[in-house]
């Protein structure tokens, strides 16, 4: 308890220091900061709501814009983003102890995508709270089954779609393990209760945005292509997301790519079925399976029902809400490659430090005029997918079907074992 709020009180203070960063020129806000902004203060003066990306989240910052303003909001921002990564360290401890836990939540927590949208006025890491929050209950379910984790849970849950439609499927999944841990237990009545709670706010959503907007979802997919060819056109982003040389999360923030790591002890301690063998491995693989499920839907979210992956935002805005259910897994990987890790969380937090750095004092922005932080020069090794080259779209399609070839394979390989076995 003593180490999360030491953690929580750490990063707020890093977050609230962001506080006045320029987006672009000497603007503060860029992108759709500004629409939100105007909503809130339209409901602080009792006005109708003329801006379309839906009532939920001007309503969660209405009591911090009233009490200080637009400020009051960033303030207010950087103390819930603070927490999201607190509740993701606490779920990391499920899976791997201190040091490794505690380390992969402060060189995530203090990544440049934190940095950069920790008071932007976006709803992502709020949505990330919710998630991180709504996934730490699921799996105590699992443990000890209760009326008020389920409501709790569920209730994070149900707030999820008024912050963004965006983030309904990863909170599909937590829900999902959180029912079927209560139906489990015999705990049925309390897991129809739980799950109509959900349902109760998913209903009066959209209730309220029919009667505003005239639409179940105002904020939902505008400008996505709905063919299978646009479907199939975006499946470049299933790599550009980690990789693309201005928006990637890895481009930014090289400590994720230990979540890769940790995806493969999950896949090993499942294909060895090591939870037979050691019950405390349950706890262990319950907890990074539901983390990596839910990130699964985030990106697919990402990549195929978002109209673009690039916009006059810091990259990648479309992953930031799952970010916080990273942290479990880079642990566990942090743990199995300590030095790597090491590395890798240096050239973060060292791109942190560039970044700010340069936006505070040396005349660079967190949307234009980015640094080439961390790689310097090496940056230009990255694929630029917001580019006319064709090149980086070849990548993508030789390491997804790299990746392909290498699950097939191993599944076949598995199946032959159970089959021997």
């Amino acid at each position: 308890m003593r180490r999360g709020v030491l953690l929580w009180l750490l990063l707020f203070g890093a977050y609230a220091a962001t506080i006045g960063l320029h987006a672009f020129g000497h603007a503060v806000y860029a992108g759709d900061e500004p629409h939100y902004l105007r909503a809130v203060e339209a409901l602080s003066h009792g006005r109708h709501l003329d801006e379309h990306y839906g009532v939920g989240f001007p309503l969660v910052l209405l009591p911090a814009y009233s009490l200080g303003g637009a400020h009051g909001v960033e303030l207010f921002l950087a103390a819930v983003a603070a927490l999201a990564v607190v509740l993701a360290y606490r779920l990391a401890l499920r899976v791997v102890p201190d040091p490794w836990a505690l380390g992969a939540a402060l060189a995530g927590g203090l990544s440049p995508p934190f940095l950069a949208y920790a008071t932007a006025v976006y709803p992502e890491l709020t949505a990330g709270a919710a998630l991180a929050g709504a996934a730490l209950l699921a799996v105590r379910l699992d443990e000890r089954p209760g009326w008020r984790a389920a409501f709790a849970c569920f209730t994070l849950l149900g707030a999820l779609p008024w912050l963004g439609v965006g983030f309904v499927p990863a909170g599909l999944v937590v829900g999902v393990v959180a029912a079927r841990a209560l139906w489990r237990s015999r705990r049925r009545t309390l897991a129809i209760g739980a799950v109509e709670v959900a349902l109760f706010s998913v209903t009066f959503y959209v209730a309220i945005n029919e009667s505003l907007y005239g639409s179940p979802a105002p904020d939902a997919g505008h400008g996505t292509d709905a063919s299978v060819d646009g479907y199939l056109g975006r499946s470049y982003r299933l790599v550009a997301l980690f990789l693309d040389r201005g928006h990637g999360l890895l481009r930014w923030a090289p400590v994720f790519a230990l979540a890769f790591v940790g995806l493969w002890w999950l896949w090993r301690s499942r294909r060895d079925r090591l939870a037979r063998a050691l019950p405390e491995v349950h706890a262990i693989e319950l907890t990074a399976g539901l983390c990596a499920a839910a990130l699964a839907a985030q990106l697919l979210v990402a990549a195929f029902l978002t109209s673009t992956m690039f916009g006059f935002w810091f990259g990648p805005r479309h992953l930031l809400a799952a970010l916080p259910l990273t942290v479990p897994l880079v642990a566990w990987g942090f743990r199995h490659a300590p030095r790597v890790g090491t590395i890798l969380a240096a050239l973060t937090l060292a791109a942190s430090t560039w970044l700010y750095v340069d936006v505070r004092w040396g005349g660079g922005s967190l949307v234009a005029d980015t640094p080439d932080a961390p790689f310097g020069p090496l940056t230009s090794v990255f694929p630029n997918f917001d580019s006319d080259e064709v090149w980086p779209f070849v990548a993508a399609g030789a390491i997804g079907a790299a990746i392909a070839l290498v699950v097939a394979s191993e599944a076949r390989r598995s199946r032959r074992r159970a089959w021997t076995t």
